[in-house]
Protein backbone atom coordinates (compact mmCIF):
# COMPACT_ATOMS: atom_id res chain seq x y z
CA UNK A 1 0.00 0.00 0.00
CA UNK A 2 2.88 2.57 0.62
CA UNK A 3 4.67 1.71 -2.44
CA UNK A 4 1.20 2.76 -4.54
CA UNK A 5 0.84 5.83 -2.75
CA UNK A 6 4.43 6.40 -3.21
CA UNK A 7 3.79 5.61 -7.17
CA UNK A 8 0.60 8.07 -6.81
CA UNK A 9 2.45 10.48 -5.77
CA UNK A 10 4.94 10.57 -8.26
CA UNK A 11 2.94 10.29 -10.83
CA UNK A 12 0.38 13.27 -9.60
CA UNK A 13 3.62 15.36 -9.15
CA UNK A 14 4.54 14.39 -12.56
CA UNK A 15 1.34 15.76 -13.80
CA UNK A 16 1.30 18.70 -12.43
CA UNK A 17 4.87 19.57 -14.06
CA UNK A 18 3.57 18.75 -17.22
CA UNK A 19 0.27 20.93 -16.88
CA UNK A 20 2.80 24.00 -15.64
CA UNK A 21 5.57 23.32 -18.27
CA UNK A 22 2.93 23.21 -20.73
CA UNK A 23 1.00 26.76 -19.15
CA UNK A 24 4.61 28.24 -19.14
CA UNK A 25 5.52 27.27 -22.67
CA UNK A 26 2.28 28.88 -23.83
CA UNK A 27 2.98 31.57 -22.01
CA UNK A 28 6.50 32.49 -23.10
CA UNK A 29 5.68 31.23 -27.33
CA UNK A 30 3.01 34.18 -26.78
CA UNK A 31 5.66 36.34 -24.92
CA UNK A 32 7.67 36.04 -27.89
CA UNK A 33 5.46 36.21 -30.49
CA UNK A 34 4.35 39.75 -29.21
CA UNK A 35 8.17 40.45 -28.88
CA UNK A 36 8.94 39.40 -31.77
CA UNK A 37 6.09 41.17 -34.03
CA UNK A 38 6.73 44.65 -31.85
CA UNK A 39 10.31 44.47 -33.34
CA UNK A 40 8.95 43.48 -37.05
CA UNK A 41 6.93 46.54 -36.61
CA UNK A 42 9.32 48.88 -35.04
CA UNK A 43 12.30 48.28 -37.44
CA UNK A 44 9.50 48.35 -40.28
CA UNK A 45 7.87 52.12 -39.21
CA UNK A 46 11.99 52.96 -38.68
CA UNK A 47 13.15 52.14 -42.07
CA UNK A 48 10.36 53.37 -44.07
CA UNK A 49 10.36 56.98 -42.32
CA UNK A 50 13.94 56.91 -43.24
CA UNK A 51 13.92 55.49 -46.71
CA UNK A 52 10.43 56.23 -48.49
CA UNK A 53 10.72 58.17 -51.60
CA UNK A 54 8.63 60.94 -50.26
CA UNK A 55 8.08 63.23 -46.97
CA UNK A 56 5.81 60.64 -44.29
CA UNK A 57 4.02 62.11 -41.22
CA UNK A 58 5.06 59.13 -38.41
CA UNK A 59 2.17 60.64 -36.35
CA UNK A 60 -0.32 60.08 -39.23
CA UNK A 61 1.09 56.73 -40.33
CA UNK A 62 0.88 55.15 -36.99
CA UNK A 63 -2.70 55.64 -36.19
CA UNK A 64 -3.49 54.07 -39.66
CA UNK A 65 -1.86 51.43 -38.81
CA UNK A 66 -3.13 51.40 -34.82
CA UNK A 67 -6.65 51.77 -36.41
CA UNK A 68 -6.46 49.29 -38.96
CA UNK A 69 -5.50 46.79 -36.64
CA UNK A 70 -8.05 47.83 -34.16
CA UNK A 71 -11.13 47.34 -36.50
CA UNK A 72 -9.88 43.56 -37.60
CA UNK A 73 -11.37 43.23 -33.76
CA UNK A 74 -14.58 44.46 -33.38
CA UNK A 75 -15.85 48.28 -33.68
CA UNK A 76 -15.59 49.38 -30.30
CA UNK A 77 -12.11 48.81 -29.68
CA UNK A 78 -10.22 52.27 -30.55
CA UNK A 79 -7.35 53.87 -29.88
CA UNK A 80 -7.41 57.91 -28.55
CA UNK A 81 -4.87 59.73 -29.18
CA UNK A 82 -4.68 62.63 -26.60
CA UNK A 83 -5.69 65.23 -28.73
CA UNK A 84 -9.01 63.26 -28.99
CA UNK A 85 -9.58 62.42 -25.20
CA UNK A 86 -11.81 65.73 -24.76
CA UNK A 87 -14.05 64.34 -27.39
CA UNK A 88 -14.31 60.90 -25.47
CA UNK A 89 -14.61 62.62 -22.03
CA UNK A 90 -17.73 63.96 -22.95
CA UNK A 91 -18.92 60.86 -24.73
CA UNK A 92 -18.30 58.99 -21.19
CA UNK A 93 -19.39 62.35 -19.00
CA UNK A 94 -21.57 64.24 -21.48
CA UNK A 95 -19.33 67.61 -20.57
CA UNK A 96 -17.14 69.68 -22.55
CA UNK A 97 -16.06 73.35 -22.48
CA UNK A 98 -18.30 75.43 -25.43
CA UNK A 99 -21.39 77.56 -25.75
CA UNK A 100 -23.70 74.68 -25.60
CA UNK A 101 -24.86 74.51 -29.29
CA UNK A 102 -25.47 72.06 -31.94
CA UNK A 103 -24.06 73.00 -35.59
CA UNK A 104 -25.05 71.88 -39.10
CA UNK A 105 -23.39 72.28 -43.05
CA UNK A 106 -25.96 74.06 -45.23
CA UNK A 107 -24.00 74.88 -48.39
CA UNK A 108 -20.47 77.25 -47.87
CA UNK A 109 -21.50 78.02 -44.35
CA UNK A 110 -22.34 76.06 -40.96
CA UNK A 111 -25.58 77.36 -39.43
CA UNK A 112 -26.75 76.93 -35.76
CA UNK A 113 -28.69 73.86 -35.69
CA UNK A 114 -29.74 73.61 -32.32
CA UNK A 115 -28.78 75.66 -29.50
CA UNK A 116 -29.21 73.67 -25.50
CA UNK A 117 -31.99 75.53 -23.21
CA UNK A 118 -29.89 77.45 -20.46
CA UNK A 119 -26.25 77.47 -21.99
CA UNK A 120 -24.50 80.43 -23.21
CA UNK A 121 -25.61 80.52 -26.61
CA UNK A 122 -29.21 79.99 -25.62
CA UNK A 123 -29.21 82.77 -23.07
CA UNK A 124 -27.06 85.28 -25.68
CA UNK A 125 -29.91 84.89 -27.92
CA UNK A 126 -28.01 82.78 -30.96
CA UNK A 127 -31.15 81.14 -32.51
CA UNK A 128 -31.48 78.13 -34.83
CA UNK A 129 -30.38 79.24 -38.08
CA UNK A 130 -28.14 81.78 -37.48
CA UNK A 131 -25.56 81.56 -40.30
CA UNK A 132 -21.79 82.10 -38.95
CA UNK A 133 -19.97 84.18 -40.77
CA UNK A 134 -16.76 84.98 -38.88
CA UNK A 135 -15.13 83.65 -35.68
CA UNK A 136 -12.84 85.58 -33.66
CA UNK A 137 -12.69 87.83 -36.74
CA UNK A 138 -11.68 84.68 -39.02
CA UNK A 139 -13.48 84.38 -42.01
CA UNK A 140 -15.29 81.08 -41.93
CA UNK A 141 -16.91 80.53 -45.13
CA UNK A 142 -16.33 77.04 -46.68
CA UNK A 143 -15.15 75.76 -43.28
CA UNK A 144 -16.55 72.69 -42.00
CA UNK A 145 -18.66 71.91 -38.82
CA UNK A 146 -15.45 69.94 -37.35
CA UNK A 147 -13.35 72.90 -37.68
CA UNK A 148 -16.58 75.14 -36.65
CA UNK A 149 -16.98 72.94 -33.62
CA UNK A 150 -13.20 73.37 -32.60
CA UNK A 151 -13.19 77.01 -32.69
CA UNK A 152 -16.89 77.00 -30.30
CA UNK A 153 -15.28 74.89 -27.66
CA UNK A 154 -12.86 76.13 -25.03
CA UNK A 155 -11.60 76.09 -21.45
CA UNK A 156 -14.71 77.42 -19.15
CA UNK A 157 -14.57 81.40 -18.66
CA UNK A 158 -13.25 82.12 -21.72
CA UNK A 159 -15.32 84.04 -24.26
CA UNK A 160 -15.94 83.75 -28.26
CA UNK A 161 -17.09 86.63 -30.95
CA UNK A 162 -18.97 85.49 -33.37
CA UNK A 163 -20.44 87.39 -36.46
CA UNK A 164 -23.59 86.12 -37.60
CA UNK A 165 -26.33 86.51 -40.12
CA UNK A 166 -29.78 86.34 -39.32
CA UNK A 167 -33.09 85.02 -41.31
CA UNK A 168 -35.38 88.83 -41.38
CA UNK A 169 -32.52 90.93 -40.05
CA UNK A 170 -30.78 93.29 -42.84
CA UNK A 171 -27.14 93.52 -41.25
CA UNK A 172 -25.15 91.03 -39.48
CA UNK A 173 -25.44 91.00 -36.03
CA UNK A 174 -22.00 90.89 -33.78
CA UNK A 175 -21.67 88.24 -30.71
CA UNK A 176 -19.68 88.52 -27.92
CA UNK A 177 -20.09 84.54 -26.15
CA UNK A 178 -18.90 83.25 -22.76
CA UNK A 179 -17.60 79.87 -22.42
CA UNK A 180 -18.85 77.60 -19.71
CA UNK A 181 -18.67 73.91 -18.91
CA UNK A 182 -21.47 72.47 -20.69
CA UNK A 183 -23.21 69.06 -19.29
CA UNK A 184 -25.76 67.91 -21.44
CA UNK A 185 -28.54 66.11 -19.47
CA UNK A 186 -29.22 62.39 -20.15
CA UNK A 187 -32.88 62.76 -19.38
CA UNK A 188 -33.78 65.98 -21.43
CA UNK A 189 -37.61 65.34 -20.85
CA UNK A 190 -39.69 63.99 -18.18
CA UNK A 191 -43.22 64.68 -17.10
CA UNK A 192 -46.81 62.93 -17.03
CA UNK A 193 -48.63 62.07 -20.20
CA UNK A 194 -51.66 61.44 -18.98
CA UNK A 195 -53.40 62.22 -15.13
CA UNK A 196 -51.66 58.24 -14.45
CA UNK A 197 -48.69 57.48 -16.72
CA UNK A 198 -45.37 59.52 -16.24
CA UNK A 199 -42.64 59.38 -18.43
CA UNK A 200 -38.94 59.45 -18.49
CA UNK A 201 -36.75 60.26 -21.66
CA UNK A 202 -33.46 58.58 -21.26
CA UNK A 203 -30.99 59.67 -23.91
CA UNK A 204 -27.30 58.27 -22.78
CA UNK A 205 -25.52 56.30 -19.89
CA UNK A 206 -23.07 59.19 -18.82
CA UNK A 207 -22.02 59.90 -15.61
CA UNK A 208 -25.42 60.26 -13.08
CA UNK A 209 -27.52 59.25 -15.64
CA UNK A 210 -29.09 56.72 -12.85
CA UNK A 211 -29.27 59.58 -10.16
CA UNK A 212 -31.25 62.03 -13.28
CA UNK A 213 -33.75 59.09 -13.68
CA UNK A 214 -34.20 59.28 -9.86
CA UNK A 215 -34.87 62.53 -9.69
CA UNK A 216 -37.41 62.47 -12.65
CA UNK A 217 -38.89 59.42 -11.08
CA UNK A 218 -39.22 60.93 -7.24
CA UNK A 219 -41.05 64.09 -9.04
CA UNK A 220 -43.24 61.93 -10.93
CA UNK A 221 -44.47 60.47 -7.82
CA UNK A 222 -44.83 63.62 -6.24
CA UNK A 223 -48.35 63.76 -8.51
CA UNK A 224 -51.11 61.11 -6.36
CA UNK A 225 -52.41 59.88 -9.53
CA UNK A 226 -49.28 58.80 -10.91
CA UNK A 227 -49.79 54.75 -11.34
CA UNK A 228 -47.61 53.81 -13.97
CA UNK A 229 -43.98 54.54 -15.55
CA UNK A 230 -42.50 54.80 -19.75
CA UNK A 231 -39.54 54.53 -19.91
CA UNK A 232 -38.47 55.41 -23.54
CA UNK A 233 -34.54 54.04 -24.84
CA UNK A 234 -35.47 54.29 -28.20
CA UNK A 235 -31.96 55.64 -29.98
CA UNK A 236 -30.34 55.19 -26.80
CA UNK A 237 -26.43 54.10 -28.07
CA UNK A 238 -25.51 52.97 -23.84
CA UNK A 239 -22.37 54.31 -22.32
CA UNK A 240 -21.40 53.81 -19.10
CA UNK A 241 -22.42 50.05 -16.98
CA UNK A 242 -22.45 51.55 -13.70
CA UNK A 243 -25.25 53.58 -14.72
CA UNK A 244 -27.50 50.89 -16.17
CA UNK A 245 -27.09 49.07 -13.15
CA UNK A 246 -27.81 51.77 -10.71
CA UNK A 247 -31.09 52.98 -13.02
CA UNK A 248 -32.67 48.97 -13.16
CA UNK A 249 -31.87 49.02 -9.26
CA UNK A 250 -33.82 51.97 -8.78
CA UNK A 251 -36.90 49.22 -9.48
CA UNK A 252 -35.97 45.93 -8.08
CA UNK A 253 -34.31 45.14 -4.29
CA UNK A 254 -30.97 45.14 -2.88
CA UNK A 255 -29.04 42.20 -3.73
CA UNK A 256 -30.79 41.37 -6.55
CA UNK A 257 -28.85 40.20 -9.51
CA UNK A 258 -28.76 42.43 -12.44
CA UNK A 259 -26.08 41.55 -14.94
CA UNK A 260 -23.05 40.18 -15.24
CA UNK A 261 -19.79 39.83 -17.55
CA UNK A 262 -17.12 37.29 -18.24
CA UNK A 263 -14.17 37.34 -20.65
CA UNK A 264 -10.71 36.01 -21.02
CA UNK A 265 -9.53 37.80 -17.76
CA UNK A 266 -11.12 35.35 -15.42
CA UNK A 267 -10.34 37.39 -12.65
CA UNK A 268 -12.54 40.10 -14.01
CA UNK A 269 -15.72 38.41 -14.26
CA UNK A 270 -18.10 39.44 -11.90
CA UNK A 271 -21.50 39.67 -10.90
CA UNK A 272 -23.37 42.71 -10.40
CA UNK A 273 -26.11 43.42 -7.50
CA UNK A 274 -28.03 46.24 -7.21
CA UNK A 275 -26.56 48.06 -3.81
CA UNK A 276 -29.29 50.49 -3.01
CA UNK A 277 -32.21 50.72 -1.72
CA UNK A 278 -35.05 50.69 -4.76
CA UNK A 279 -37.31 53.48 -5.35
CA UNK A 280 -40.34 51.78 -6.54
CA UNK A 281 -40.62 48.06 -6.97
CA UNK A 282 -44.75 47.84 -7.80
CA UNK A 283 -45.07 50.39 -10.51
CA UNK A 284 -46.19 48.89 -13.64
CA UNK A 285 -43.21 50.09 -16.03
CA UNK A 286 -43.04 50.13 -19.84
CA UNK A 287 -39.71 49.99 -21.40
CA UNK A 288 -39.70 51.11 -25.00
CA UNK A 289 -36.92 50.02 -27.46
CA UNK A 290 -35.74 50.12 -31.07
CA UNK A 291 -32.85 49.31 -33.27
CA UNK A 292 -31.18 52.57 -31.90
CA UNK A 293 -31.17 51.22 -27.99
CA UNK A 294 -27.97 49.48 -27.50
CA UNK A 295 -25.97 48.39 -25.38
CA UNK A 296 -26.33 49.81 -21.47
CA UNK A 297 -30.01 50.00 -23.11
CA UNK A 298 -30.19 46.56 -23.22
CA UNK A 299 -28.62 45.49 -20.01
CA UNK A 300 -31.77 48.12 -18.67
CA UNK A 301 -34.25 46.84 -20.81
CA UNK A 302 -32.89 42.93 -20.85
CA UNK A 303 -32.79 43.14 -17.43
CA UNK A 304 -36.21 44.15 -16.44
CA UNK A 305 -37.50 41.89 -18.50
CA UNK A 306 -35.60 39.01 -17.54
CA UNK A 307 -36.90 39.84 -13.76
CA UNK A 308 -40.45 40.46 -15.20
CA UNK A 309 -40.30 43.64 -13.34
CA UNK A 310 -41.53 44.92 -16.80
CA UNK A 311 -42.97 45.01 -20.52
CA UNK A 312 -40.81 45.64 -23.28
CA UNK A 313 -42.41 47.30 -26.32
CA UNK A 314 -41.07 48.42 -29.75
CA UNK A 315 -38.84 47.00 -32.57
CA UNK A 316 -35.59 44.24 -31.57
CA UNK A 317 -33.00 46.35 -29.99
CA UNK A 318 -29.33 46.54 -31.86
CA UNK A 319 -27.52 43.64 -29.98
CA UNK A 320 -24.22 44.70 -28.73
CA UNK A 321 -23.14 42.54 -25.54
CA UNK A 322 -19.19 43.66 -25.27
CA UNK A 323 -18.06 45.23 -22.59
CA UNK A 324 -15.08 47.86 -22.64
CA UNK A 325 -12.48 49.44 -20.84
CA UNK A 326 -10.12 52.16 -20.97
CA UNK A 327 -5.91 51.53 -20.35
CA UNK A 328 -3.30 53.90 -20.40
CA UNK A 329 -0.64 53.65 -22.49
CA UNK A 330 1.80 56.74 -23.42
CA UNK A 331 1.75 60.37 -23.76
CA UNK A 332 -1.60 60.60 -22.52
CA UNK A 333 -3.47 57.93 -25.13
CA UNK A 334 -5.72 55.60 -24.10
CA UNK A 335 -6.71 52.54 -25.57
CA UNK A 336 -10.49 51.65 -25.16
CA UNK A 337 -10.45 47.83 -25.36
CA UNK A 338 -13.54 44.77 -25.55
CA UNK A 339 -12.69 42.88 -22.25
CA UNK A 340 -15.74 41.03 -21.52
CA UNK A 341 -19.46 40.22 -22.70
CA UNK A 342 -22.14 41.08 -20.47
CA UNK A 343 -25.14 38.36 -19.46
CA UNK A 344 -28.87 39.43 -18.34
CA UNK A 345 -29.69 37.99 -15.55
CA UNK A 346 -31.34 34.88 -16.93
CA UNK A 347 -27.86 34.45 -18.60
CA UNK A 348 -28.30 35.20 -22.12
CA UNK A 349 -25.87 37.77 -24.19
CA UNK A 350 -27.61 39.54 -26.47
CA UNK A 351 -24.31 40.43 -29.18
CA UNK A 352 -25.76 39.77 -32.36
CA UNK A 353 -22.33 39.97 -34.76
CA UNK A 354 -19.88 37.93 -33.69
CA UNK A 355 -16.62 39.05 -34.45
CA UNK A 356 -14.31 36.47 -33.49
CA UNK A 357 -14.97 34.68 -36.29
CA UNK A 358 -14.40 36.80 -39.25
CA UNK A 359 -15.01 35.75 -42.94
CA UNK A 360 -11.85 35.81 -46.03
CA UNK A 361 -13.42 38.89 -47.02
CA UNK A 362 -13.19 40.72 -43.68
CA UNK A 363 -17.45 40.46 -43.11
CA UNK A 364 -18.86 39.96 -40.53
CA UNK A 365 -21.65 37.44 -39.78
CA UNK A 366 -24.62 37.21 -37.82
CA UNK A 367 -24.97 35.16 -34.94
CA UNK A 368 -26.70 31.94 -36.99
CA UNK A 369 -30.04 30.93 -35.65
CA UNK A 370 -29.02 27.67 -34.91
CA UNK A 371 -26.69 28.25 -32.03
CA UNK A 372 -29.41 31.15 -30.54
CA UNK A 373 -30.32 29.23 -27.29
CA UNK A 374 -33.68 29.83 -25.17
CA UNK A 375 -33.61 30.61 -21.25
CA UNK A 376 -36.16 31.69 -18.86
CA UNK A 377 -36.93 34.59 -17.30
CA UNK A 378 -37.91 34.87 -12.98
CA UNK A 379 -41.69 33.75 -13.72
CA UNK A 380 -40.45 31.02 -16.44
CA UNK A 381 -41.27 33.17 -19.61
CA UNK A 382 -38.78 31.48 -22.56
CA UNK A 383 -36.37 34.33 -23.67
CA UNK A 384 -33.44 34.04 -26.39
CA UNK A 385 -30.08 35.26 -26.75
CA UNK A 386 -27.98 36.39 -29.78
CA UNK A 387 -30.33 38.89 -31.13
CA UNK A 388 -31.02 41.73 -28.67
CA UNK A 389 -33.60 42.45 -26.90
CA UNK A 390 -37.14 41.59 -28.70
CA UNK A 391 -39.75 43.31 -27.33
CA UNK A 392 -42.80 41.17 -25.67
CA UNK A 393 -44.92 43.86 -28.18
CA UNK A 394 -43.79 43.96 -31.46
CA UNK A 395 -44.67 47.28 -33.24
CA UNK A 396 -43.82 47.64 -36.93
CA UNK A 397 -41.19 50.88 -37.12
CA UNK A 398 -42.55 53.28 -38.89
CA UNK A 399 -41.87 54.10 -42.93
CA UNK A 400 -41.01 57.47 -44.15
CA UNK A 401 -41.41 58.47 -47.38
CA UNK A 402 -38.92 58.85 -50.17
CA UNK A 403 -40.28 62.97 -50.07
CA UNK A 404 -39.61 63.60 -46.64
CA UNK A 405 -35.89 62.18 -47.00
CA UNK A 406 -35.64 64.52 -49.23
CA UNK A 407 -37.12 67.50 -47.66
CA UNK A 408 -34.97 66.80 -44.01
CA UNK A 409 -31.30 66.26 -46.29
CA UNK A 410 -32.26 68.98 -48.58
CA UNK A 411 -32.63 71.08 -45.00
CA UNK A 412 -35.77 72.37 -46.67
CA UNK A 413 -37.64 72.00 -43.45
CA UNK A 414 -34.62 73.01 -41.46
CA UNK A 415 -35.35 76.47 -43.35
CA UNK A 416 -38.76 76.51 -43.07
CA UNK A 417 -38.96 76.85 -39.54
CA UNK A 418 -36.26 79.40 -39.50
CA UNK A 419 -38.66 81.84 -41.56
CA UNK A 420 -41.13 80.70 -39.64
CA UNK A 421 -39.74 81.46 -36.36
CA UNK A 422 -38.99 84.88 -37.89
CA UNK A 423 -42.80 85.37 -39.06
CA UNK A 424 -44.37 84.43 -35.82
CA UNK A 425 -42.53 85.56 -31.84
CA UNK A 426 -44.47 82.69 -29.99
CA UNK A 427 -46.70 80.06 -30.47
CA UNK A 428 -49.02 78.22 -28.15
CA UNK A 429 -47.60 74.70 -26.01
CA UNK A 430 -45.53 72.06 -27.86
CA UNK A 431 -47.69 69.33 -27.24
CA UNK A 432 -50.81 71.23 -28.20
CA UNK A 433 -48.93 72.93 -31.65
CA UNK A 434 -50.44 71.85 -35.16
CA UNK A 435 -49.88 73.83 -38.18
CA UNK A 436 -52.98 74.63 -39.56
CA UNK A 437 -53.84 73.78 -43.46
CA UNK A 438 -53.54 77.28 -44.59
CA UNK A 439 -49.50 77.03 -42.83
CA UNK A 440 -48.41 73.98 -44.71
CA UNK A 441 -50.00 75.46 -47.73
CA UNK A 442 -47.30 78.24 -47.20
CA UNK A 443 -44.89 75.42 -46.71
CA UNK A 444 -45.83 74.13 -50.11
CA UNK A 445 -45.45 77.26 -51.53
CA UNK A 446 -41.80 78.18 -50.08
CA UNK A 447 -40.67 74.45 -52.11
CA UNK A 448 -42.23 75.81 -55.74
CA UNK A 449 -38.42 77.29 -56.31
CA UNK A 450 -36.26 74.45 -54.55
CA UNK A 451 -34.53 71.46 -55.67
CA UNK A 452 -35.92 68.04 -53.71
CA UNK A 453 -35.53 65.67 -56.25
CA UNK A 454 -35.90 61.98 -54.97
CA UNK A 455 -36.16 58.30 -56.06
CA UNK A 456 -39.55 56.32 -54.98
CA UNK A 457 -38.60 52.83 -54.20
CA UNK A 458 -40.82 52.06 -56.63
CA UNK A 459 -38.79 53.70 -59.35
CA UNK A 460 -35.44 52.25 -57.69
CA UNK A 461 -37.51 48.82 -57.85
CA UNK A 462 -38.18 49.34 -61.62
CA UNK A 463 -34.64 50.67 -62.64
CA UNK A 464 -32.91 47.59 -61.09
CA UNK A 465 -35.53 45.49 -62.81
CA UNK A 466 -34.25 47.47 -66.38
CA UNK A 467 -30.87 46.68 -65.21
CA UNK A 468 -31.22 43.23 -65.12
CA UNK A 469 -33.10 42.96 -68.15
CA UNK A 470 -30.17 44.24 -70.11
CA UNK A 471 -27.97 41.31 -68.25
CA UNK A 472 -30.67 38.86 -69.58
CA UNK A 473 -30.55 40.25 -72.77
CA UNK A 474 -34.11 40.81 -72.76
CA UNK A 475 -34.27 44.60 -72.74
CA UNK A 476 -35.52 44.61 -76.74
CA UNK A 477 -38.49 42.11 -75.45
CA UNK A 478 -39.79 44.55 -72.76
CA UNK A 479 -38.00 47.64 -73.01
CA UNK A 480 -41.22 49.74 -74.36
CA UNK A 481 -43.41 47.82 -71.50
CA UNK A 482 -40.82 49.53 -68.52
CA UNK A 483 -40.53 52.62 -70.00
CA UNK A 484 -44.42 52.80 -70.41
CA UNK A 485 -44.65 51.63 -66.65
CA UNK A 486 -41.90 54.35 -65.74
CA UNK A 487 -44.12 57.34 -67.00
CA UNK A 488 -46.91 56.04 -64.82
CA UNK A 489 -45.15 55.81 -61.53
CA UNK A 490 -42.65 58.54 -61.93
CA UNK A 491 -43.74 60.34 -58.98
CA UNK A 492 -45.24 64.19 -58.91
CA UNK A 493 -44.06 66.56 -55.83
CA UNK A 494 -47.07 68.09 -55.42
CA UNK A 495 -48.99 65.00 -55.36
CA UNK A 496 -46.41 63.59 -53.23
CA UNK A 497 -47.13 66.74 -51.00
CA UNK A 498 -50.64 66.07 -51.00
CA UNK A 499 -50.26 62.24 -50.27
CA UNK A 500 -47.87 62.31 -47.56
CA UNK A 501 -49.00 65.73 -45.73
CA UNK A 502 -49.46 64.09 -42.30
CA UNK A 503 -46.00 62.97 -42.09
CA UNK A 504 -44.47 66.02 -43.39
CA UNK A 505 -46.47 68.26 -41.45
CA UNK A 506 -45.12 66.21 -37.94
CA UNK A 507 -41.31 66.48 -38.65
CA UNK A 508 -42.22 70.38 -39.60
CA UNK A 509 -44.00 70.75 -36.32
CA UNK A 510 -41.34 69.29 -34.43
CA UNK A 511 -38.67 71.43 -35.98
CA UNK A 512 -41.00 74.85 -35.64
CA UNK A 513 -41.65 73.10 -31.56
CA UNK A 514 -37.67 73.12 -30.96
CA UNK A 515 -37.39 76.90 -31.97
CA UNK A 516 -39.35 77.99 -29.56
CA UNK A 517 -38.86 75.64 -26.85
CA UNK A 518 -35.91 73.60 -27.92
CA UNK A 519 -34.91 70.21 -27.06
CA UNK A 520 -38.00 69.76 -24.81
CA UNK A 521 -40.33 71.00 -27.27
CA UNK A 522 -39.09 68.85 -30.20
CA UNK A 523 -39.34 65.84 -27.57
CA UNK A 524 -43.21 67.34 -26.66
CA UNK A 525 -44.11 68.00 -30.35
CA UNK A 526 -42.68 64.46 -31.48
CA UNK A 527 -45.29 62.28 -28.82
CA UNK A 528 -48.38 63.15 -30.40
CA UNK A 529 -48.69 60.73 -32.98
CA UNK A 530 -46.10 57.80 -31.62
CA UNK A 531 -46.80 54.50 -32.41
CA UNK A 532 -45.08 52.83 -29.34
CA UNK A 533 -46.59 55.46 -27.22
CA UNK A 534 -50.46 54.23 -28.29
CA UNK A 535 -49.10 50.63 -27.22
CA UNK A 536 -48.41 51.21 -24.30
CA UNK A 537 -51.24 53.49 -23.33
CA UNK A 538 -53.50 50.20 -24.67
CA UNK A 539 -51.36 48.28 -22.18
CA UNK A 540 -51.55 50.28 -19.07
CA UNK A 541 -55.17 50.75 -19.18
CA UNK A 542 -55.62 46.28 -19.55
CA UNK A 543 -54.06 45.68 -15.94
CA UNK A 544 -54.84 41.92 -16.44
CA UNK A 545 -53.22 41.84 -20.20
CA UNK A 546 -50.26 43.73 -18.23
CA UNK A 547 -49.74 41.33 -15.52
CA UNK A 548 -50.27 38.13 -18.42
CA UNK A 549 -47.94 38.99 -20.26
CA UNK A 550 -45.68 39.05 -17.32
CA UNK A 551 -47.12 36.23 -15.99
CA UNK A 552 -47.56 33.64 -18.23
CA UNK A 553 -45.02 30.92 -19.41
CA UNK A 554 -44.36 31.08 -22.99
CA UNK A 555 -42.12 32.82 -25.43
CA UNK A 556 -41.31 36.39 -26.41
CA UNK A 557 -40.76 37.43 -29.90
CA UNK A 558 -37.99 35.37 -31.33
CA UNK A 559 -34.77 37.30 -32.32
CA UNK A 560 -34.26 35.05 -35.55
CA UNK A 561 -32.94 36.69 -38.13
CA UNK A 562 -31.86 36.18 -41.49
CA UNK A 563 -27.95 35.68 -41.63
CA UNK A 564 -26.27 38.50 -43.28
CA UNK A 565 -23.28 40.02 -44.09
CA UNK A 566 -22.13 43.15 -42.56
CA UNK A 567 -18.95 44.53 -44.34
CA UNK A 568 -16.19 46.48 -42.33
CA UNK A 569 -19.38 47.58 -39.08
CA UNK A 570 -18.98 51.02 -37.56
Amino acid sequence: MKTFFSKFKLLFIAIVLSAYALISFSFVDNFFEVSKNLDIFATLFRELNIYYVDETNPGDLMKKGIDDMLESLDPYTNYIPESEIEDYRYMTTGQYGGIGALVRQIGDYVVISEPYEGFPAQKADLRAGDRLLKVNDIDVKGKKTDDISKYLKGQANTSIKLLIEREGEAKPIEKTIGREEIKIKSVPYSGMLNKNVGYIKLTGFTENAAGEVKSALMELKKNAEFKSLILDLRGNPGGLLKEAIDIVNLFEEKGVEIVSTRGKVKDWDKVYKGTNSPVDITVPIIVLVDRGSASASEIVSGSLQDLDRGVVIGQRSYGKGLVQQTRPLSYNAQLKVTVAKYYTPSGRCIQALDYSHRNEDGSVDKVPDSLITAFKTKNGRIVYDGGGIAPDIAVEPQKFSSILGSLVTKNLIFEYATKYRTAHATIIPAKEFKLTDIEYDAFVTFLADKEFDYTTKTEKALEDFKSDAKNDKSIDLIGADIEALKIKITHNKKEDLVKYKPEIKQFLEEEIASRYYFQNGRLEASLKDDQELTEAFVLLNDSEKYTKILTTIGTTTRPFHTPEKVKNPK
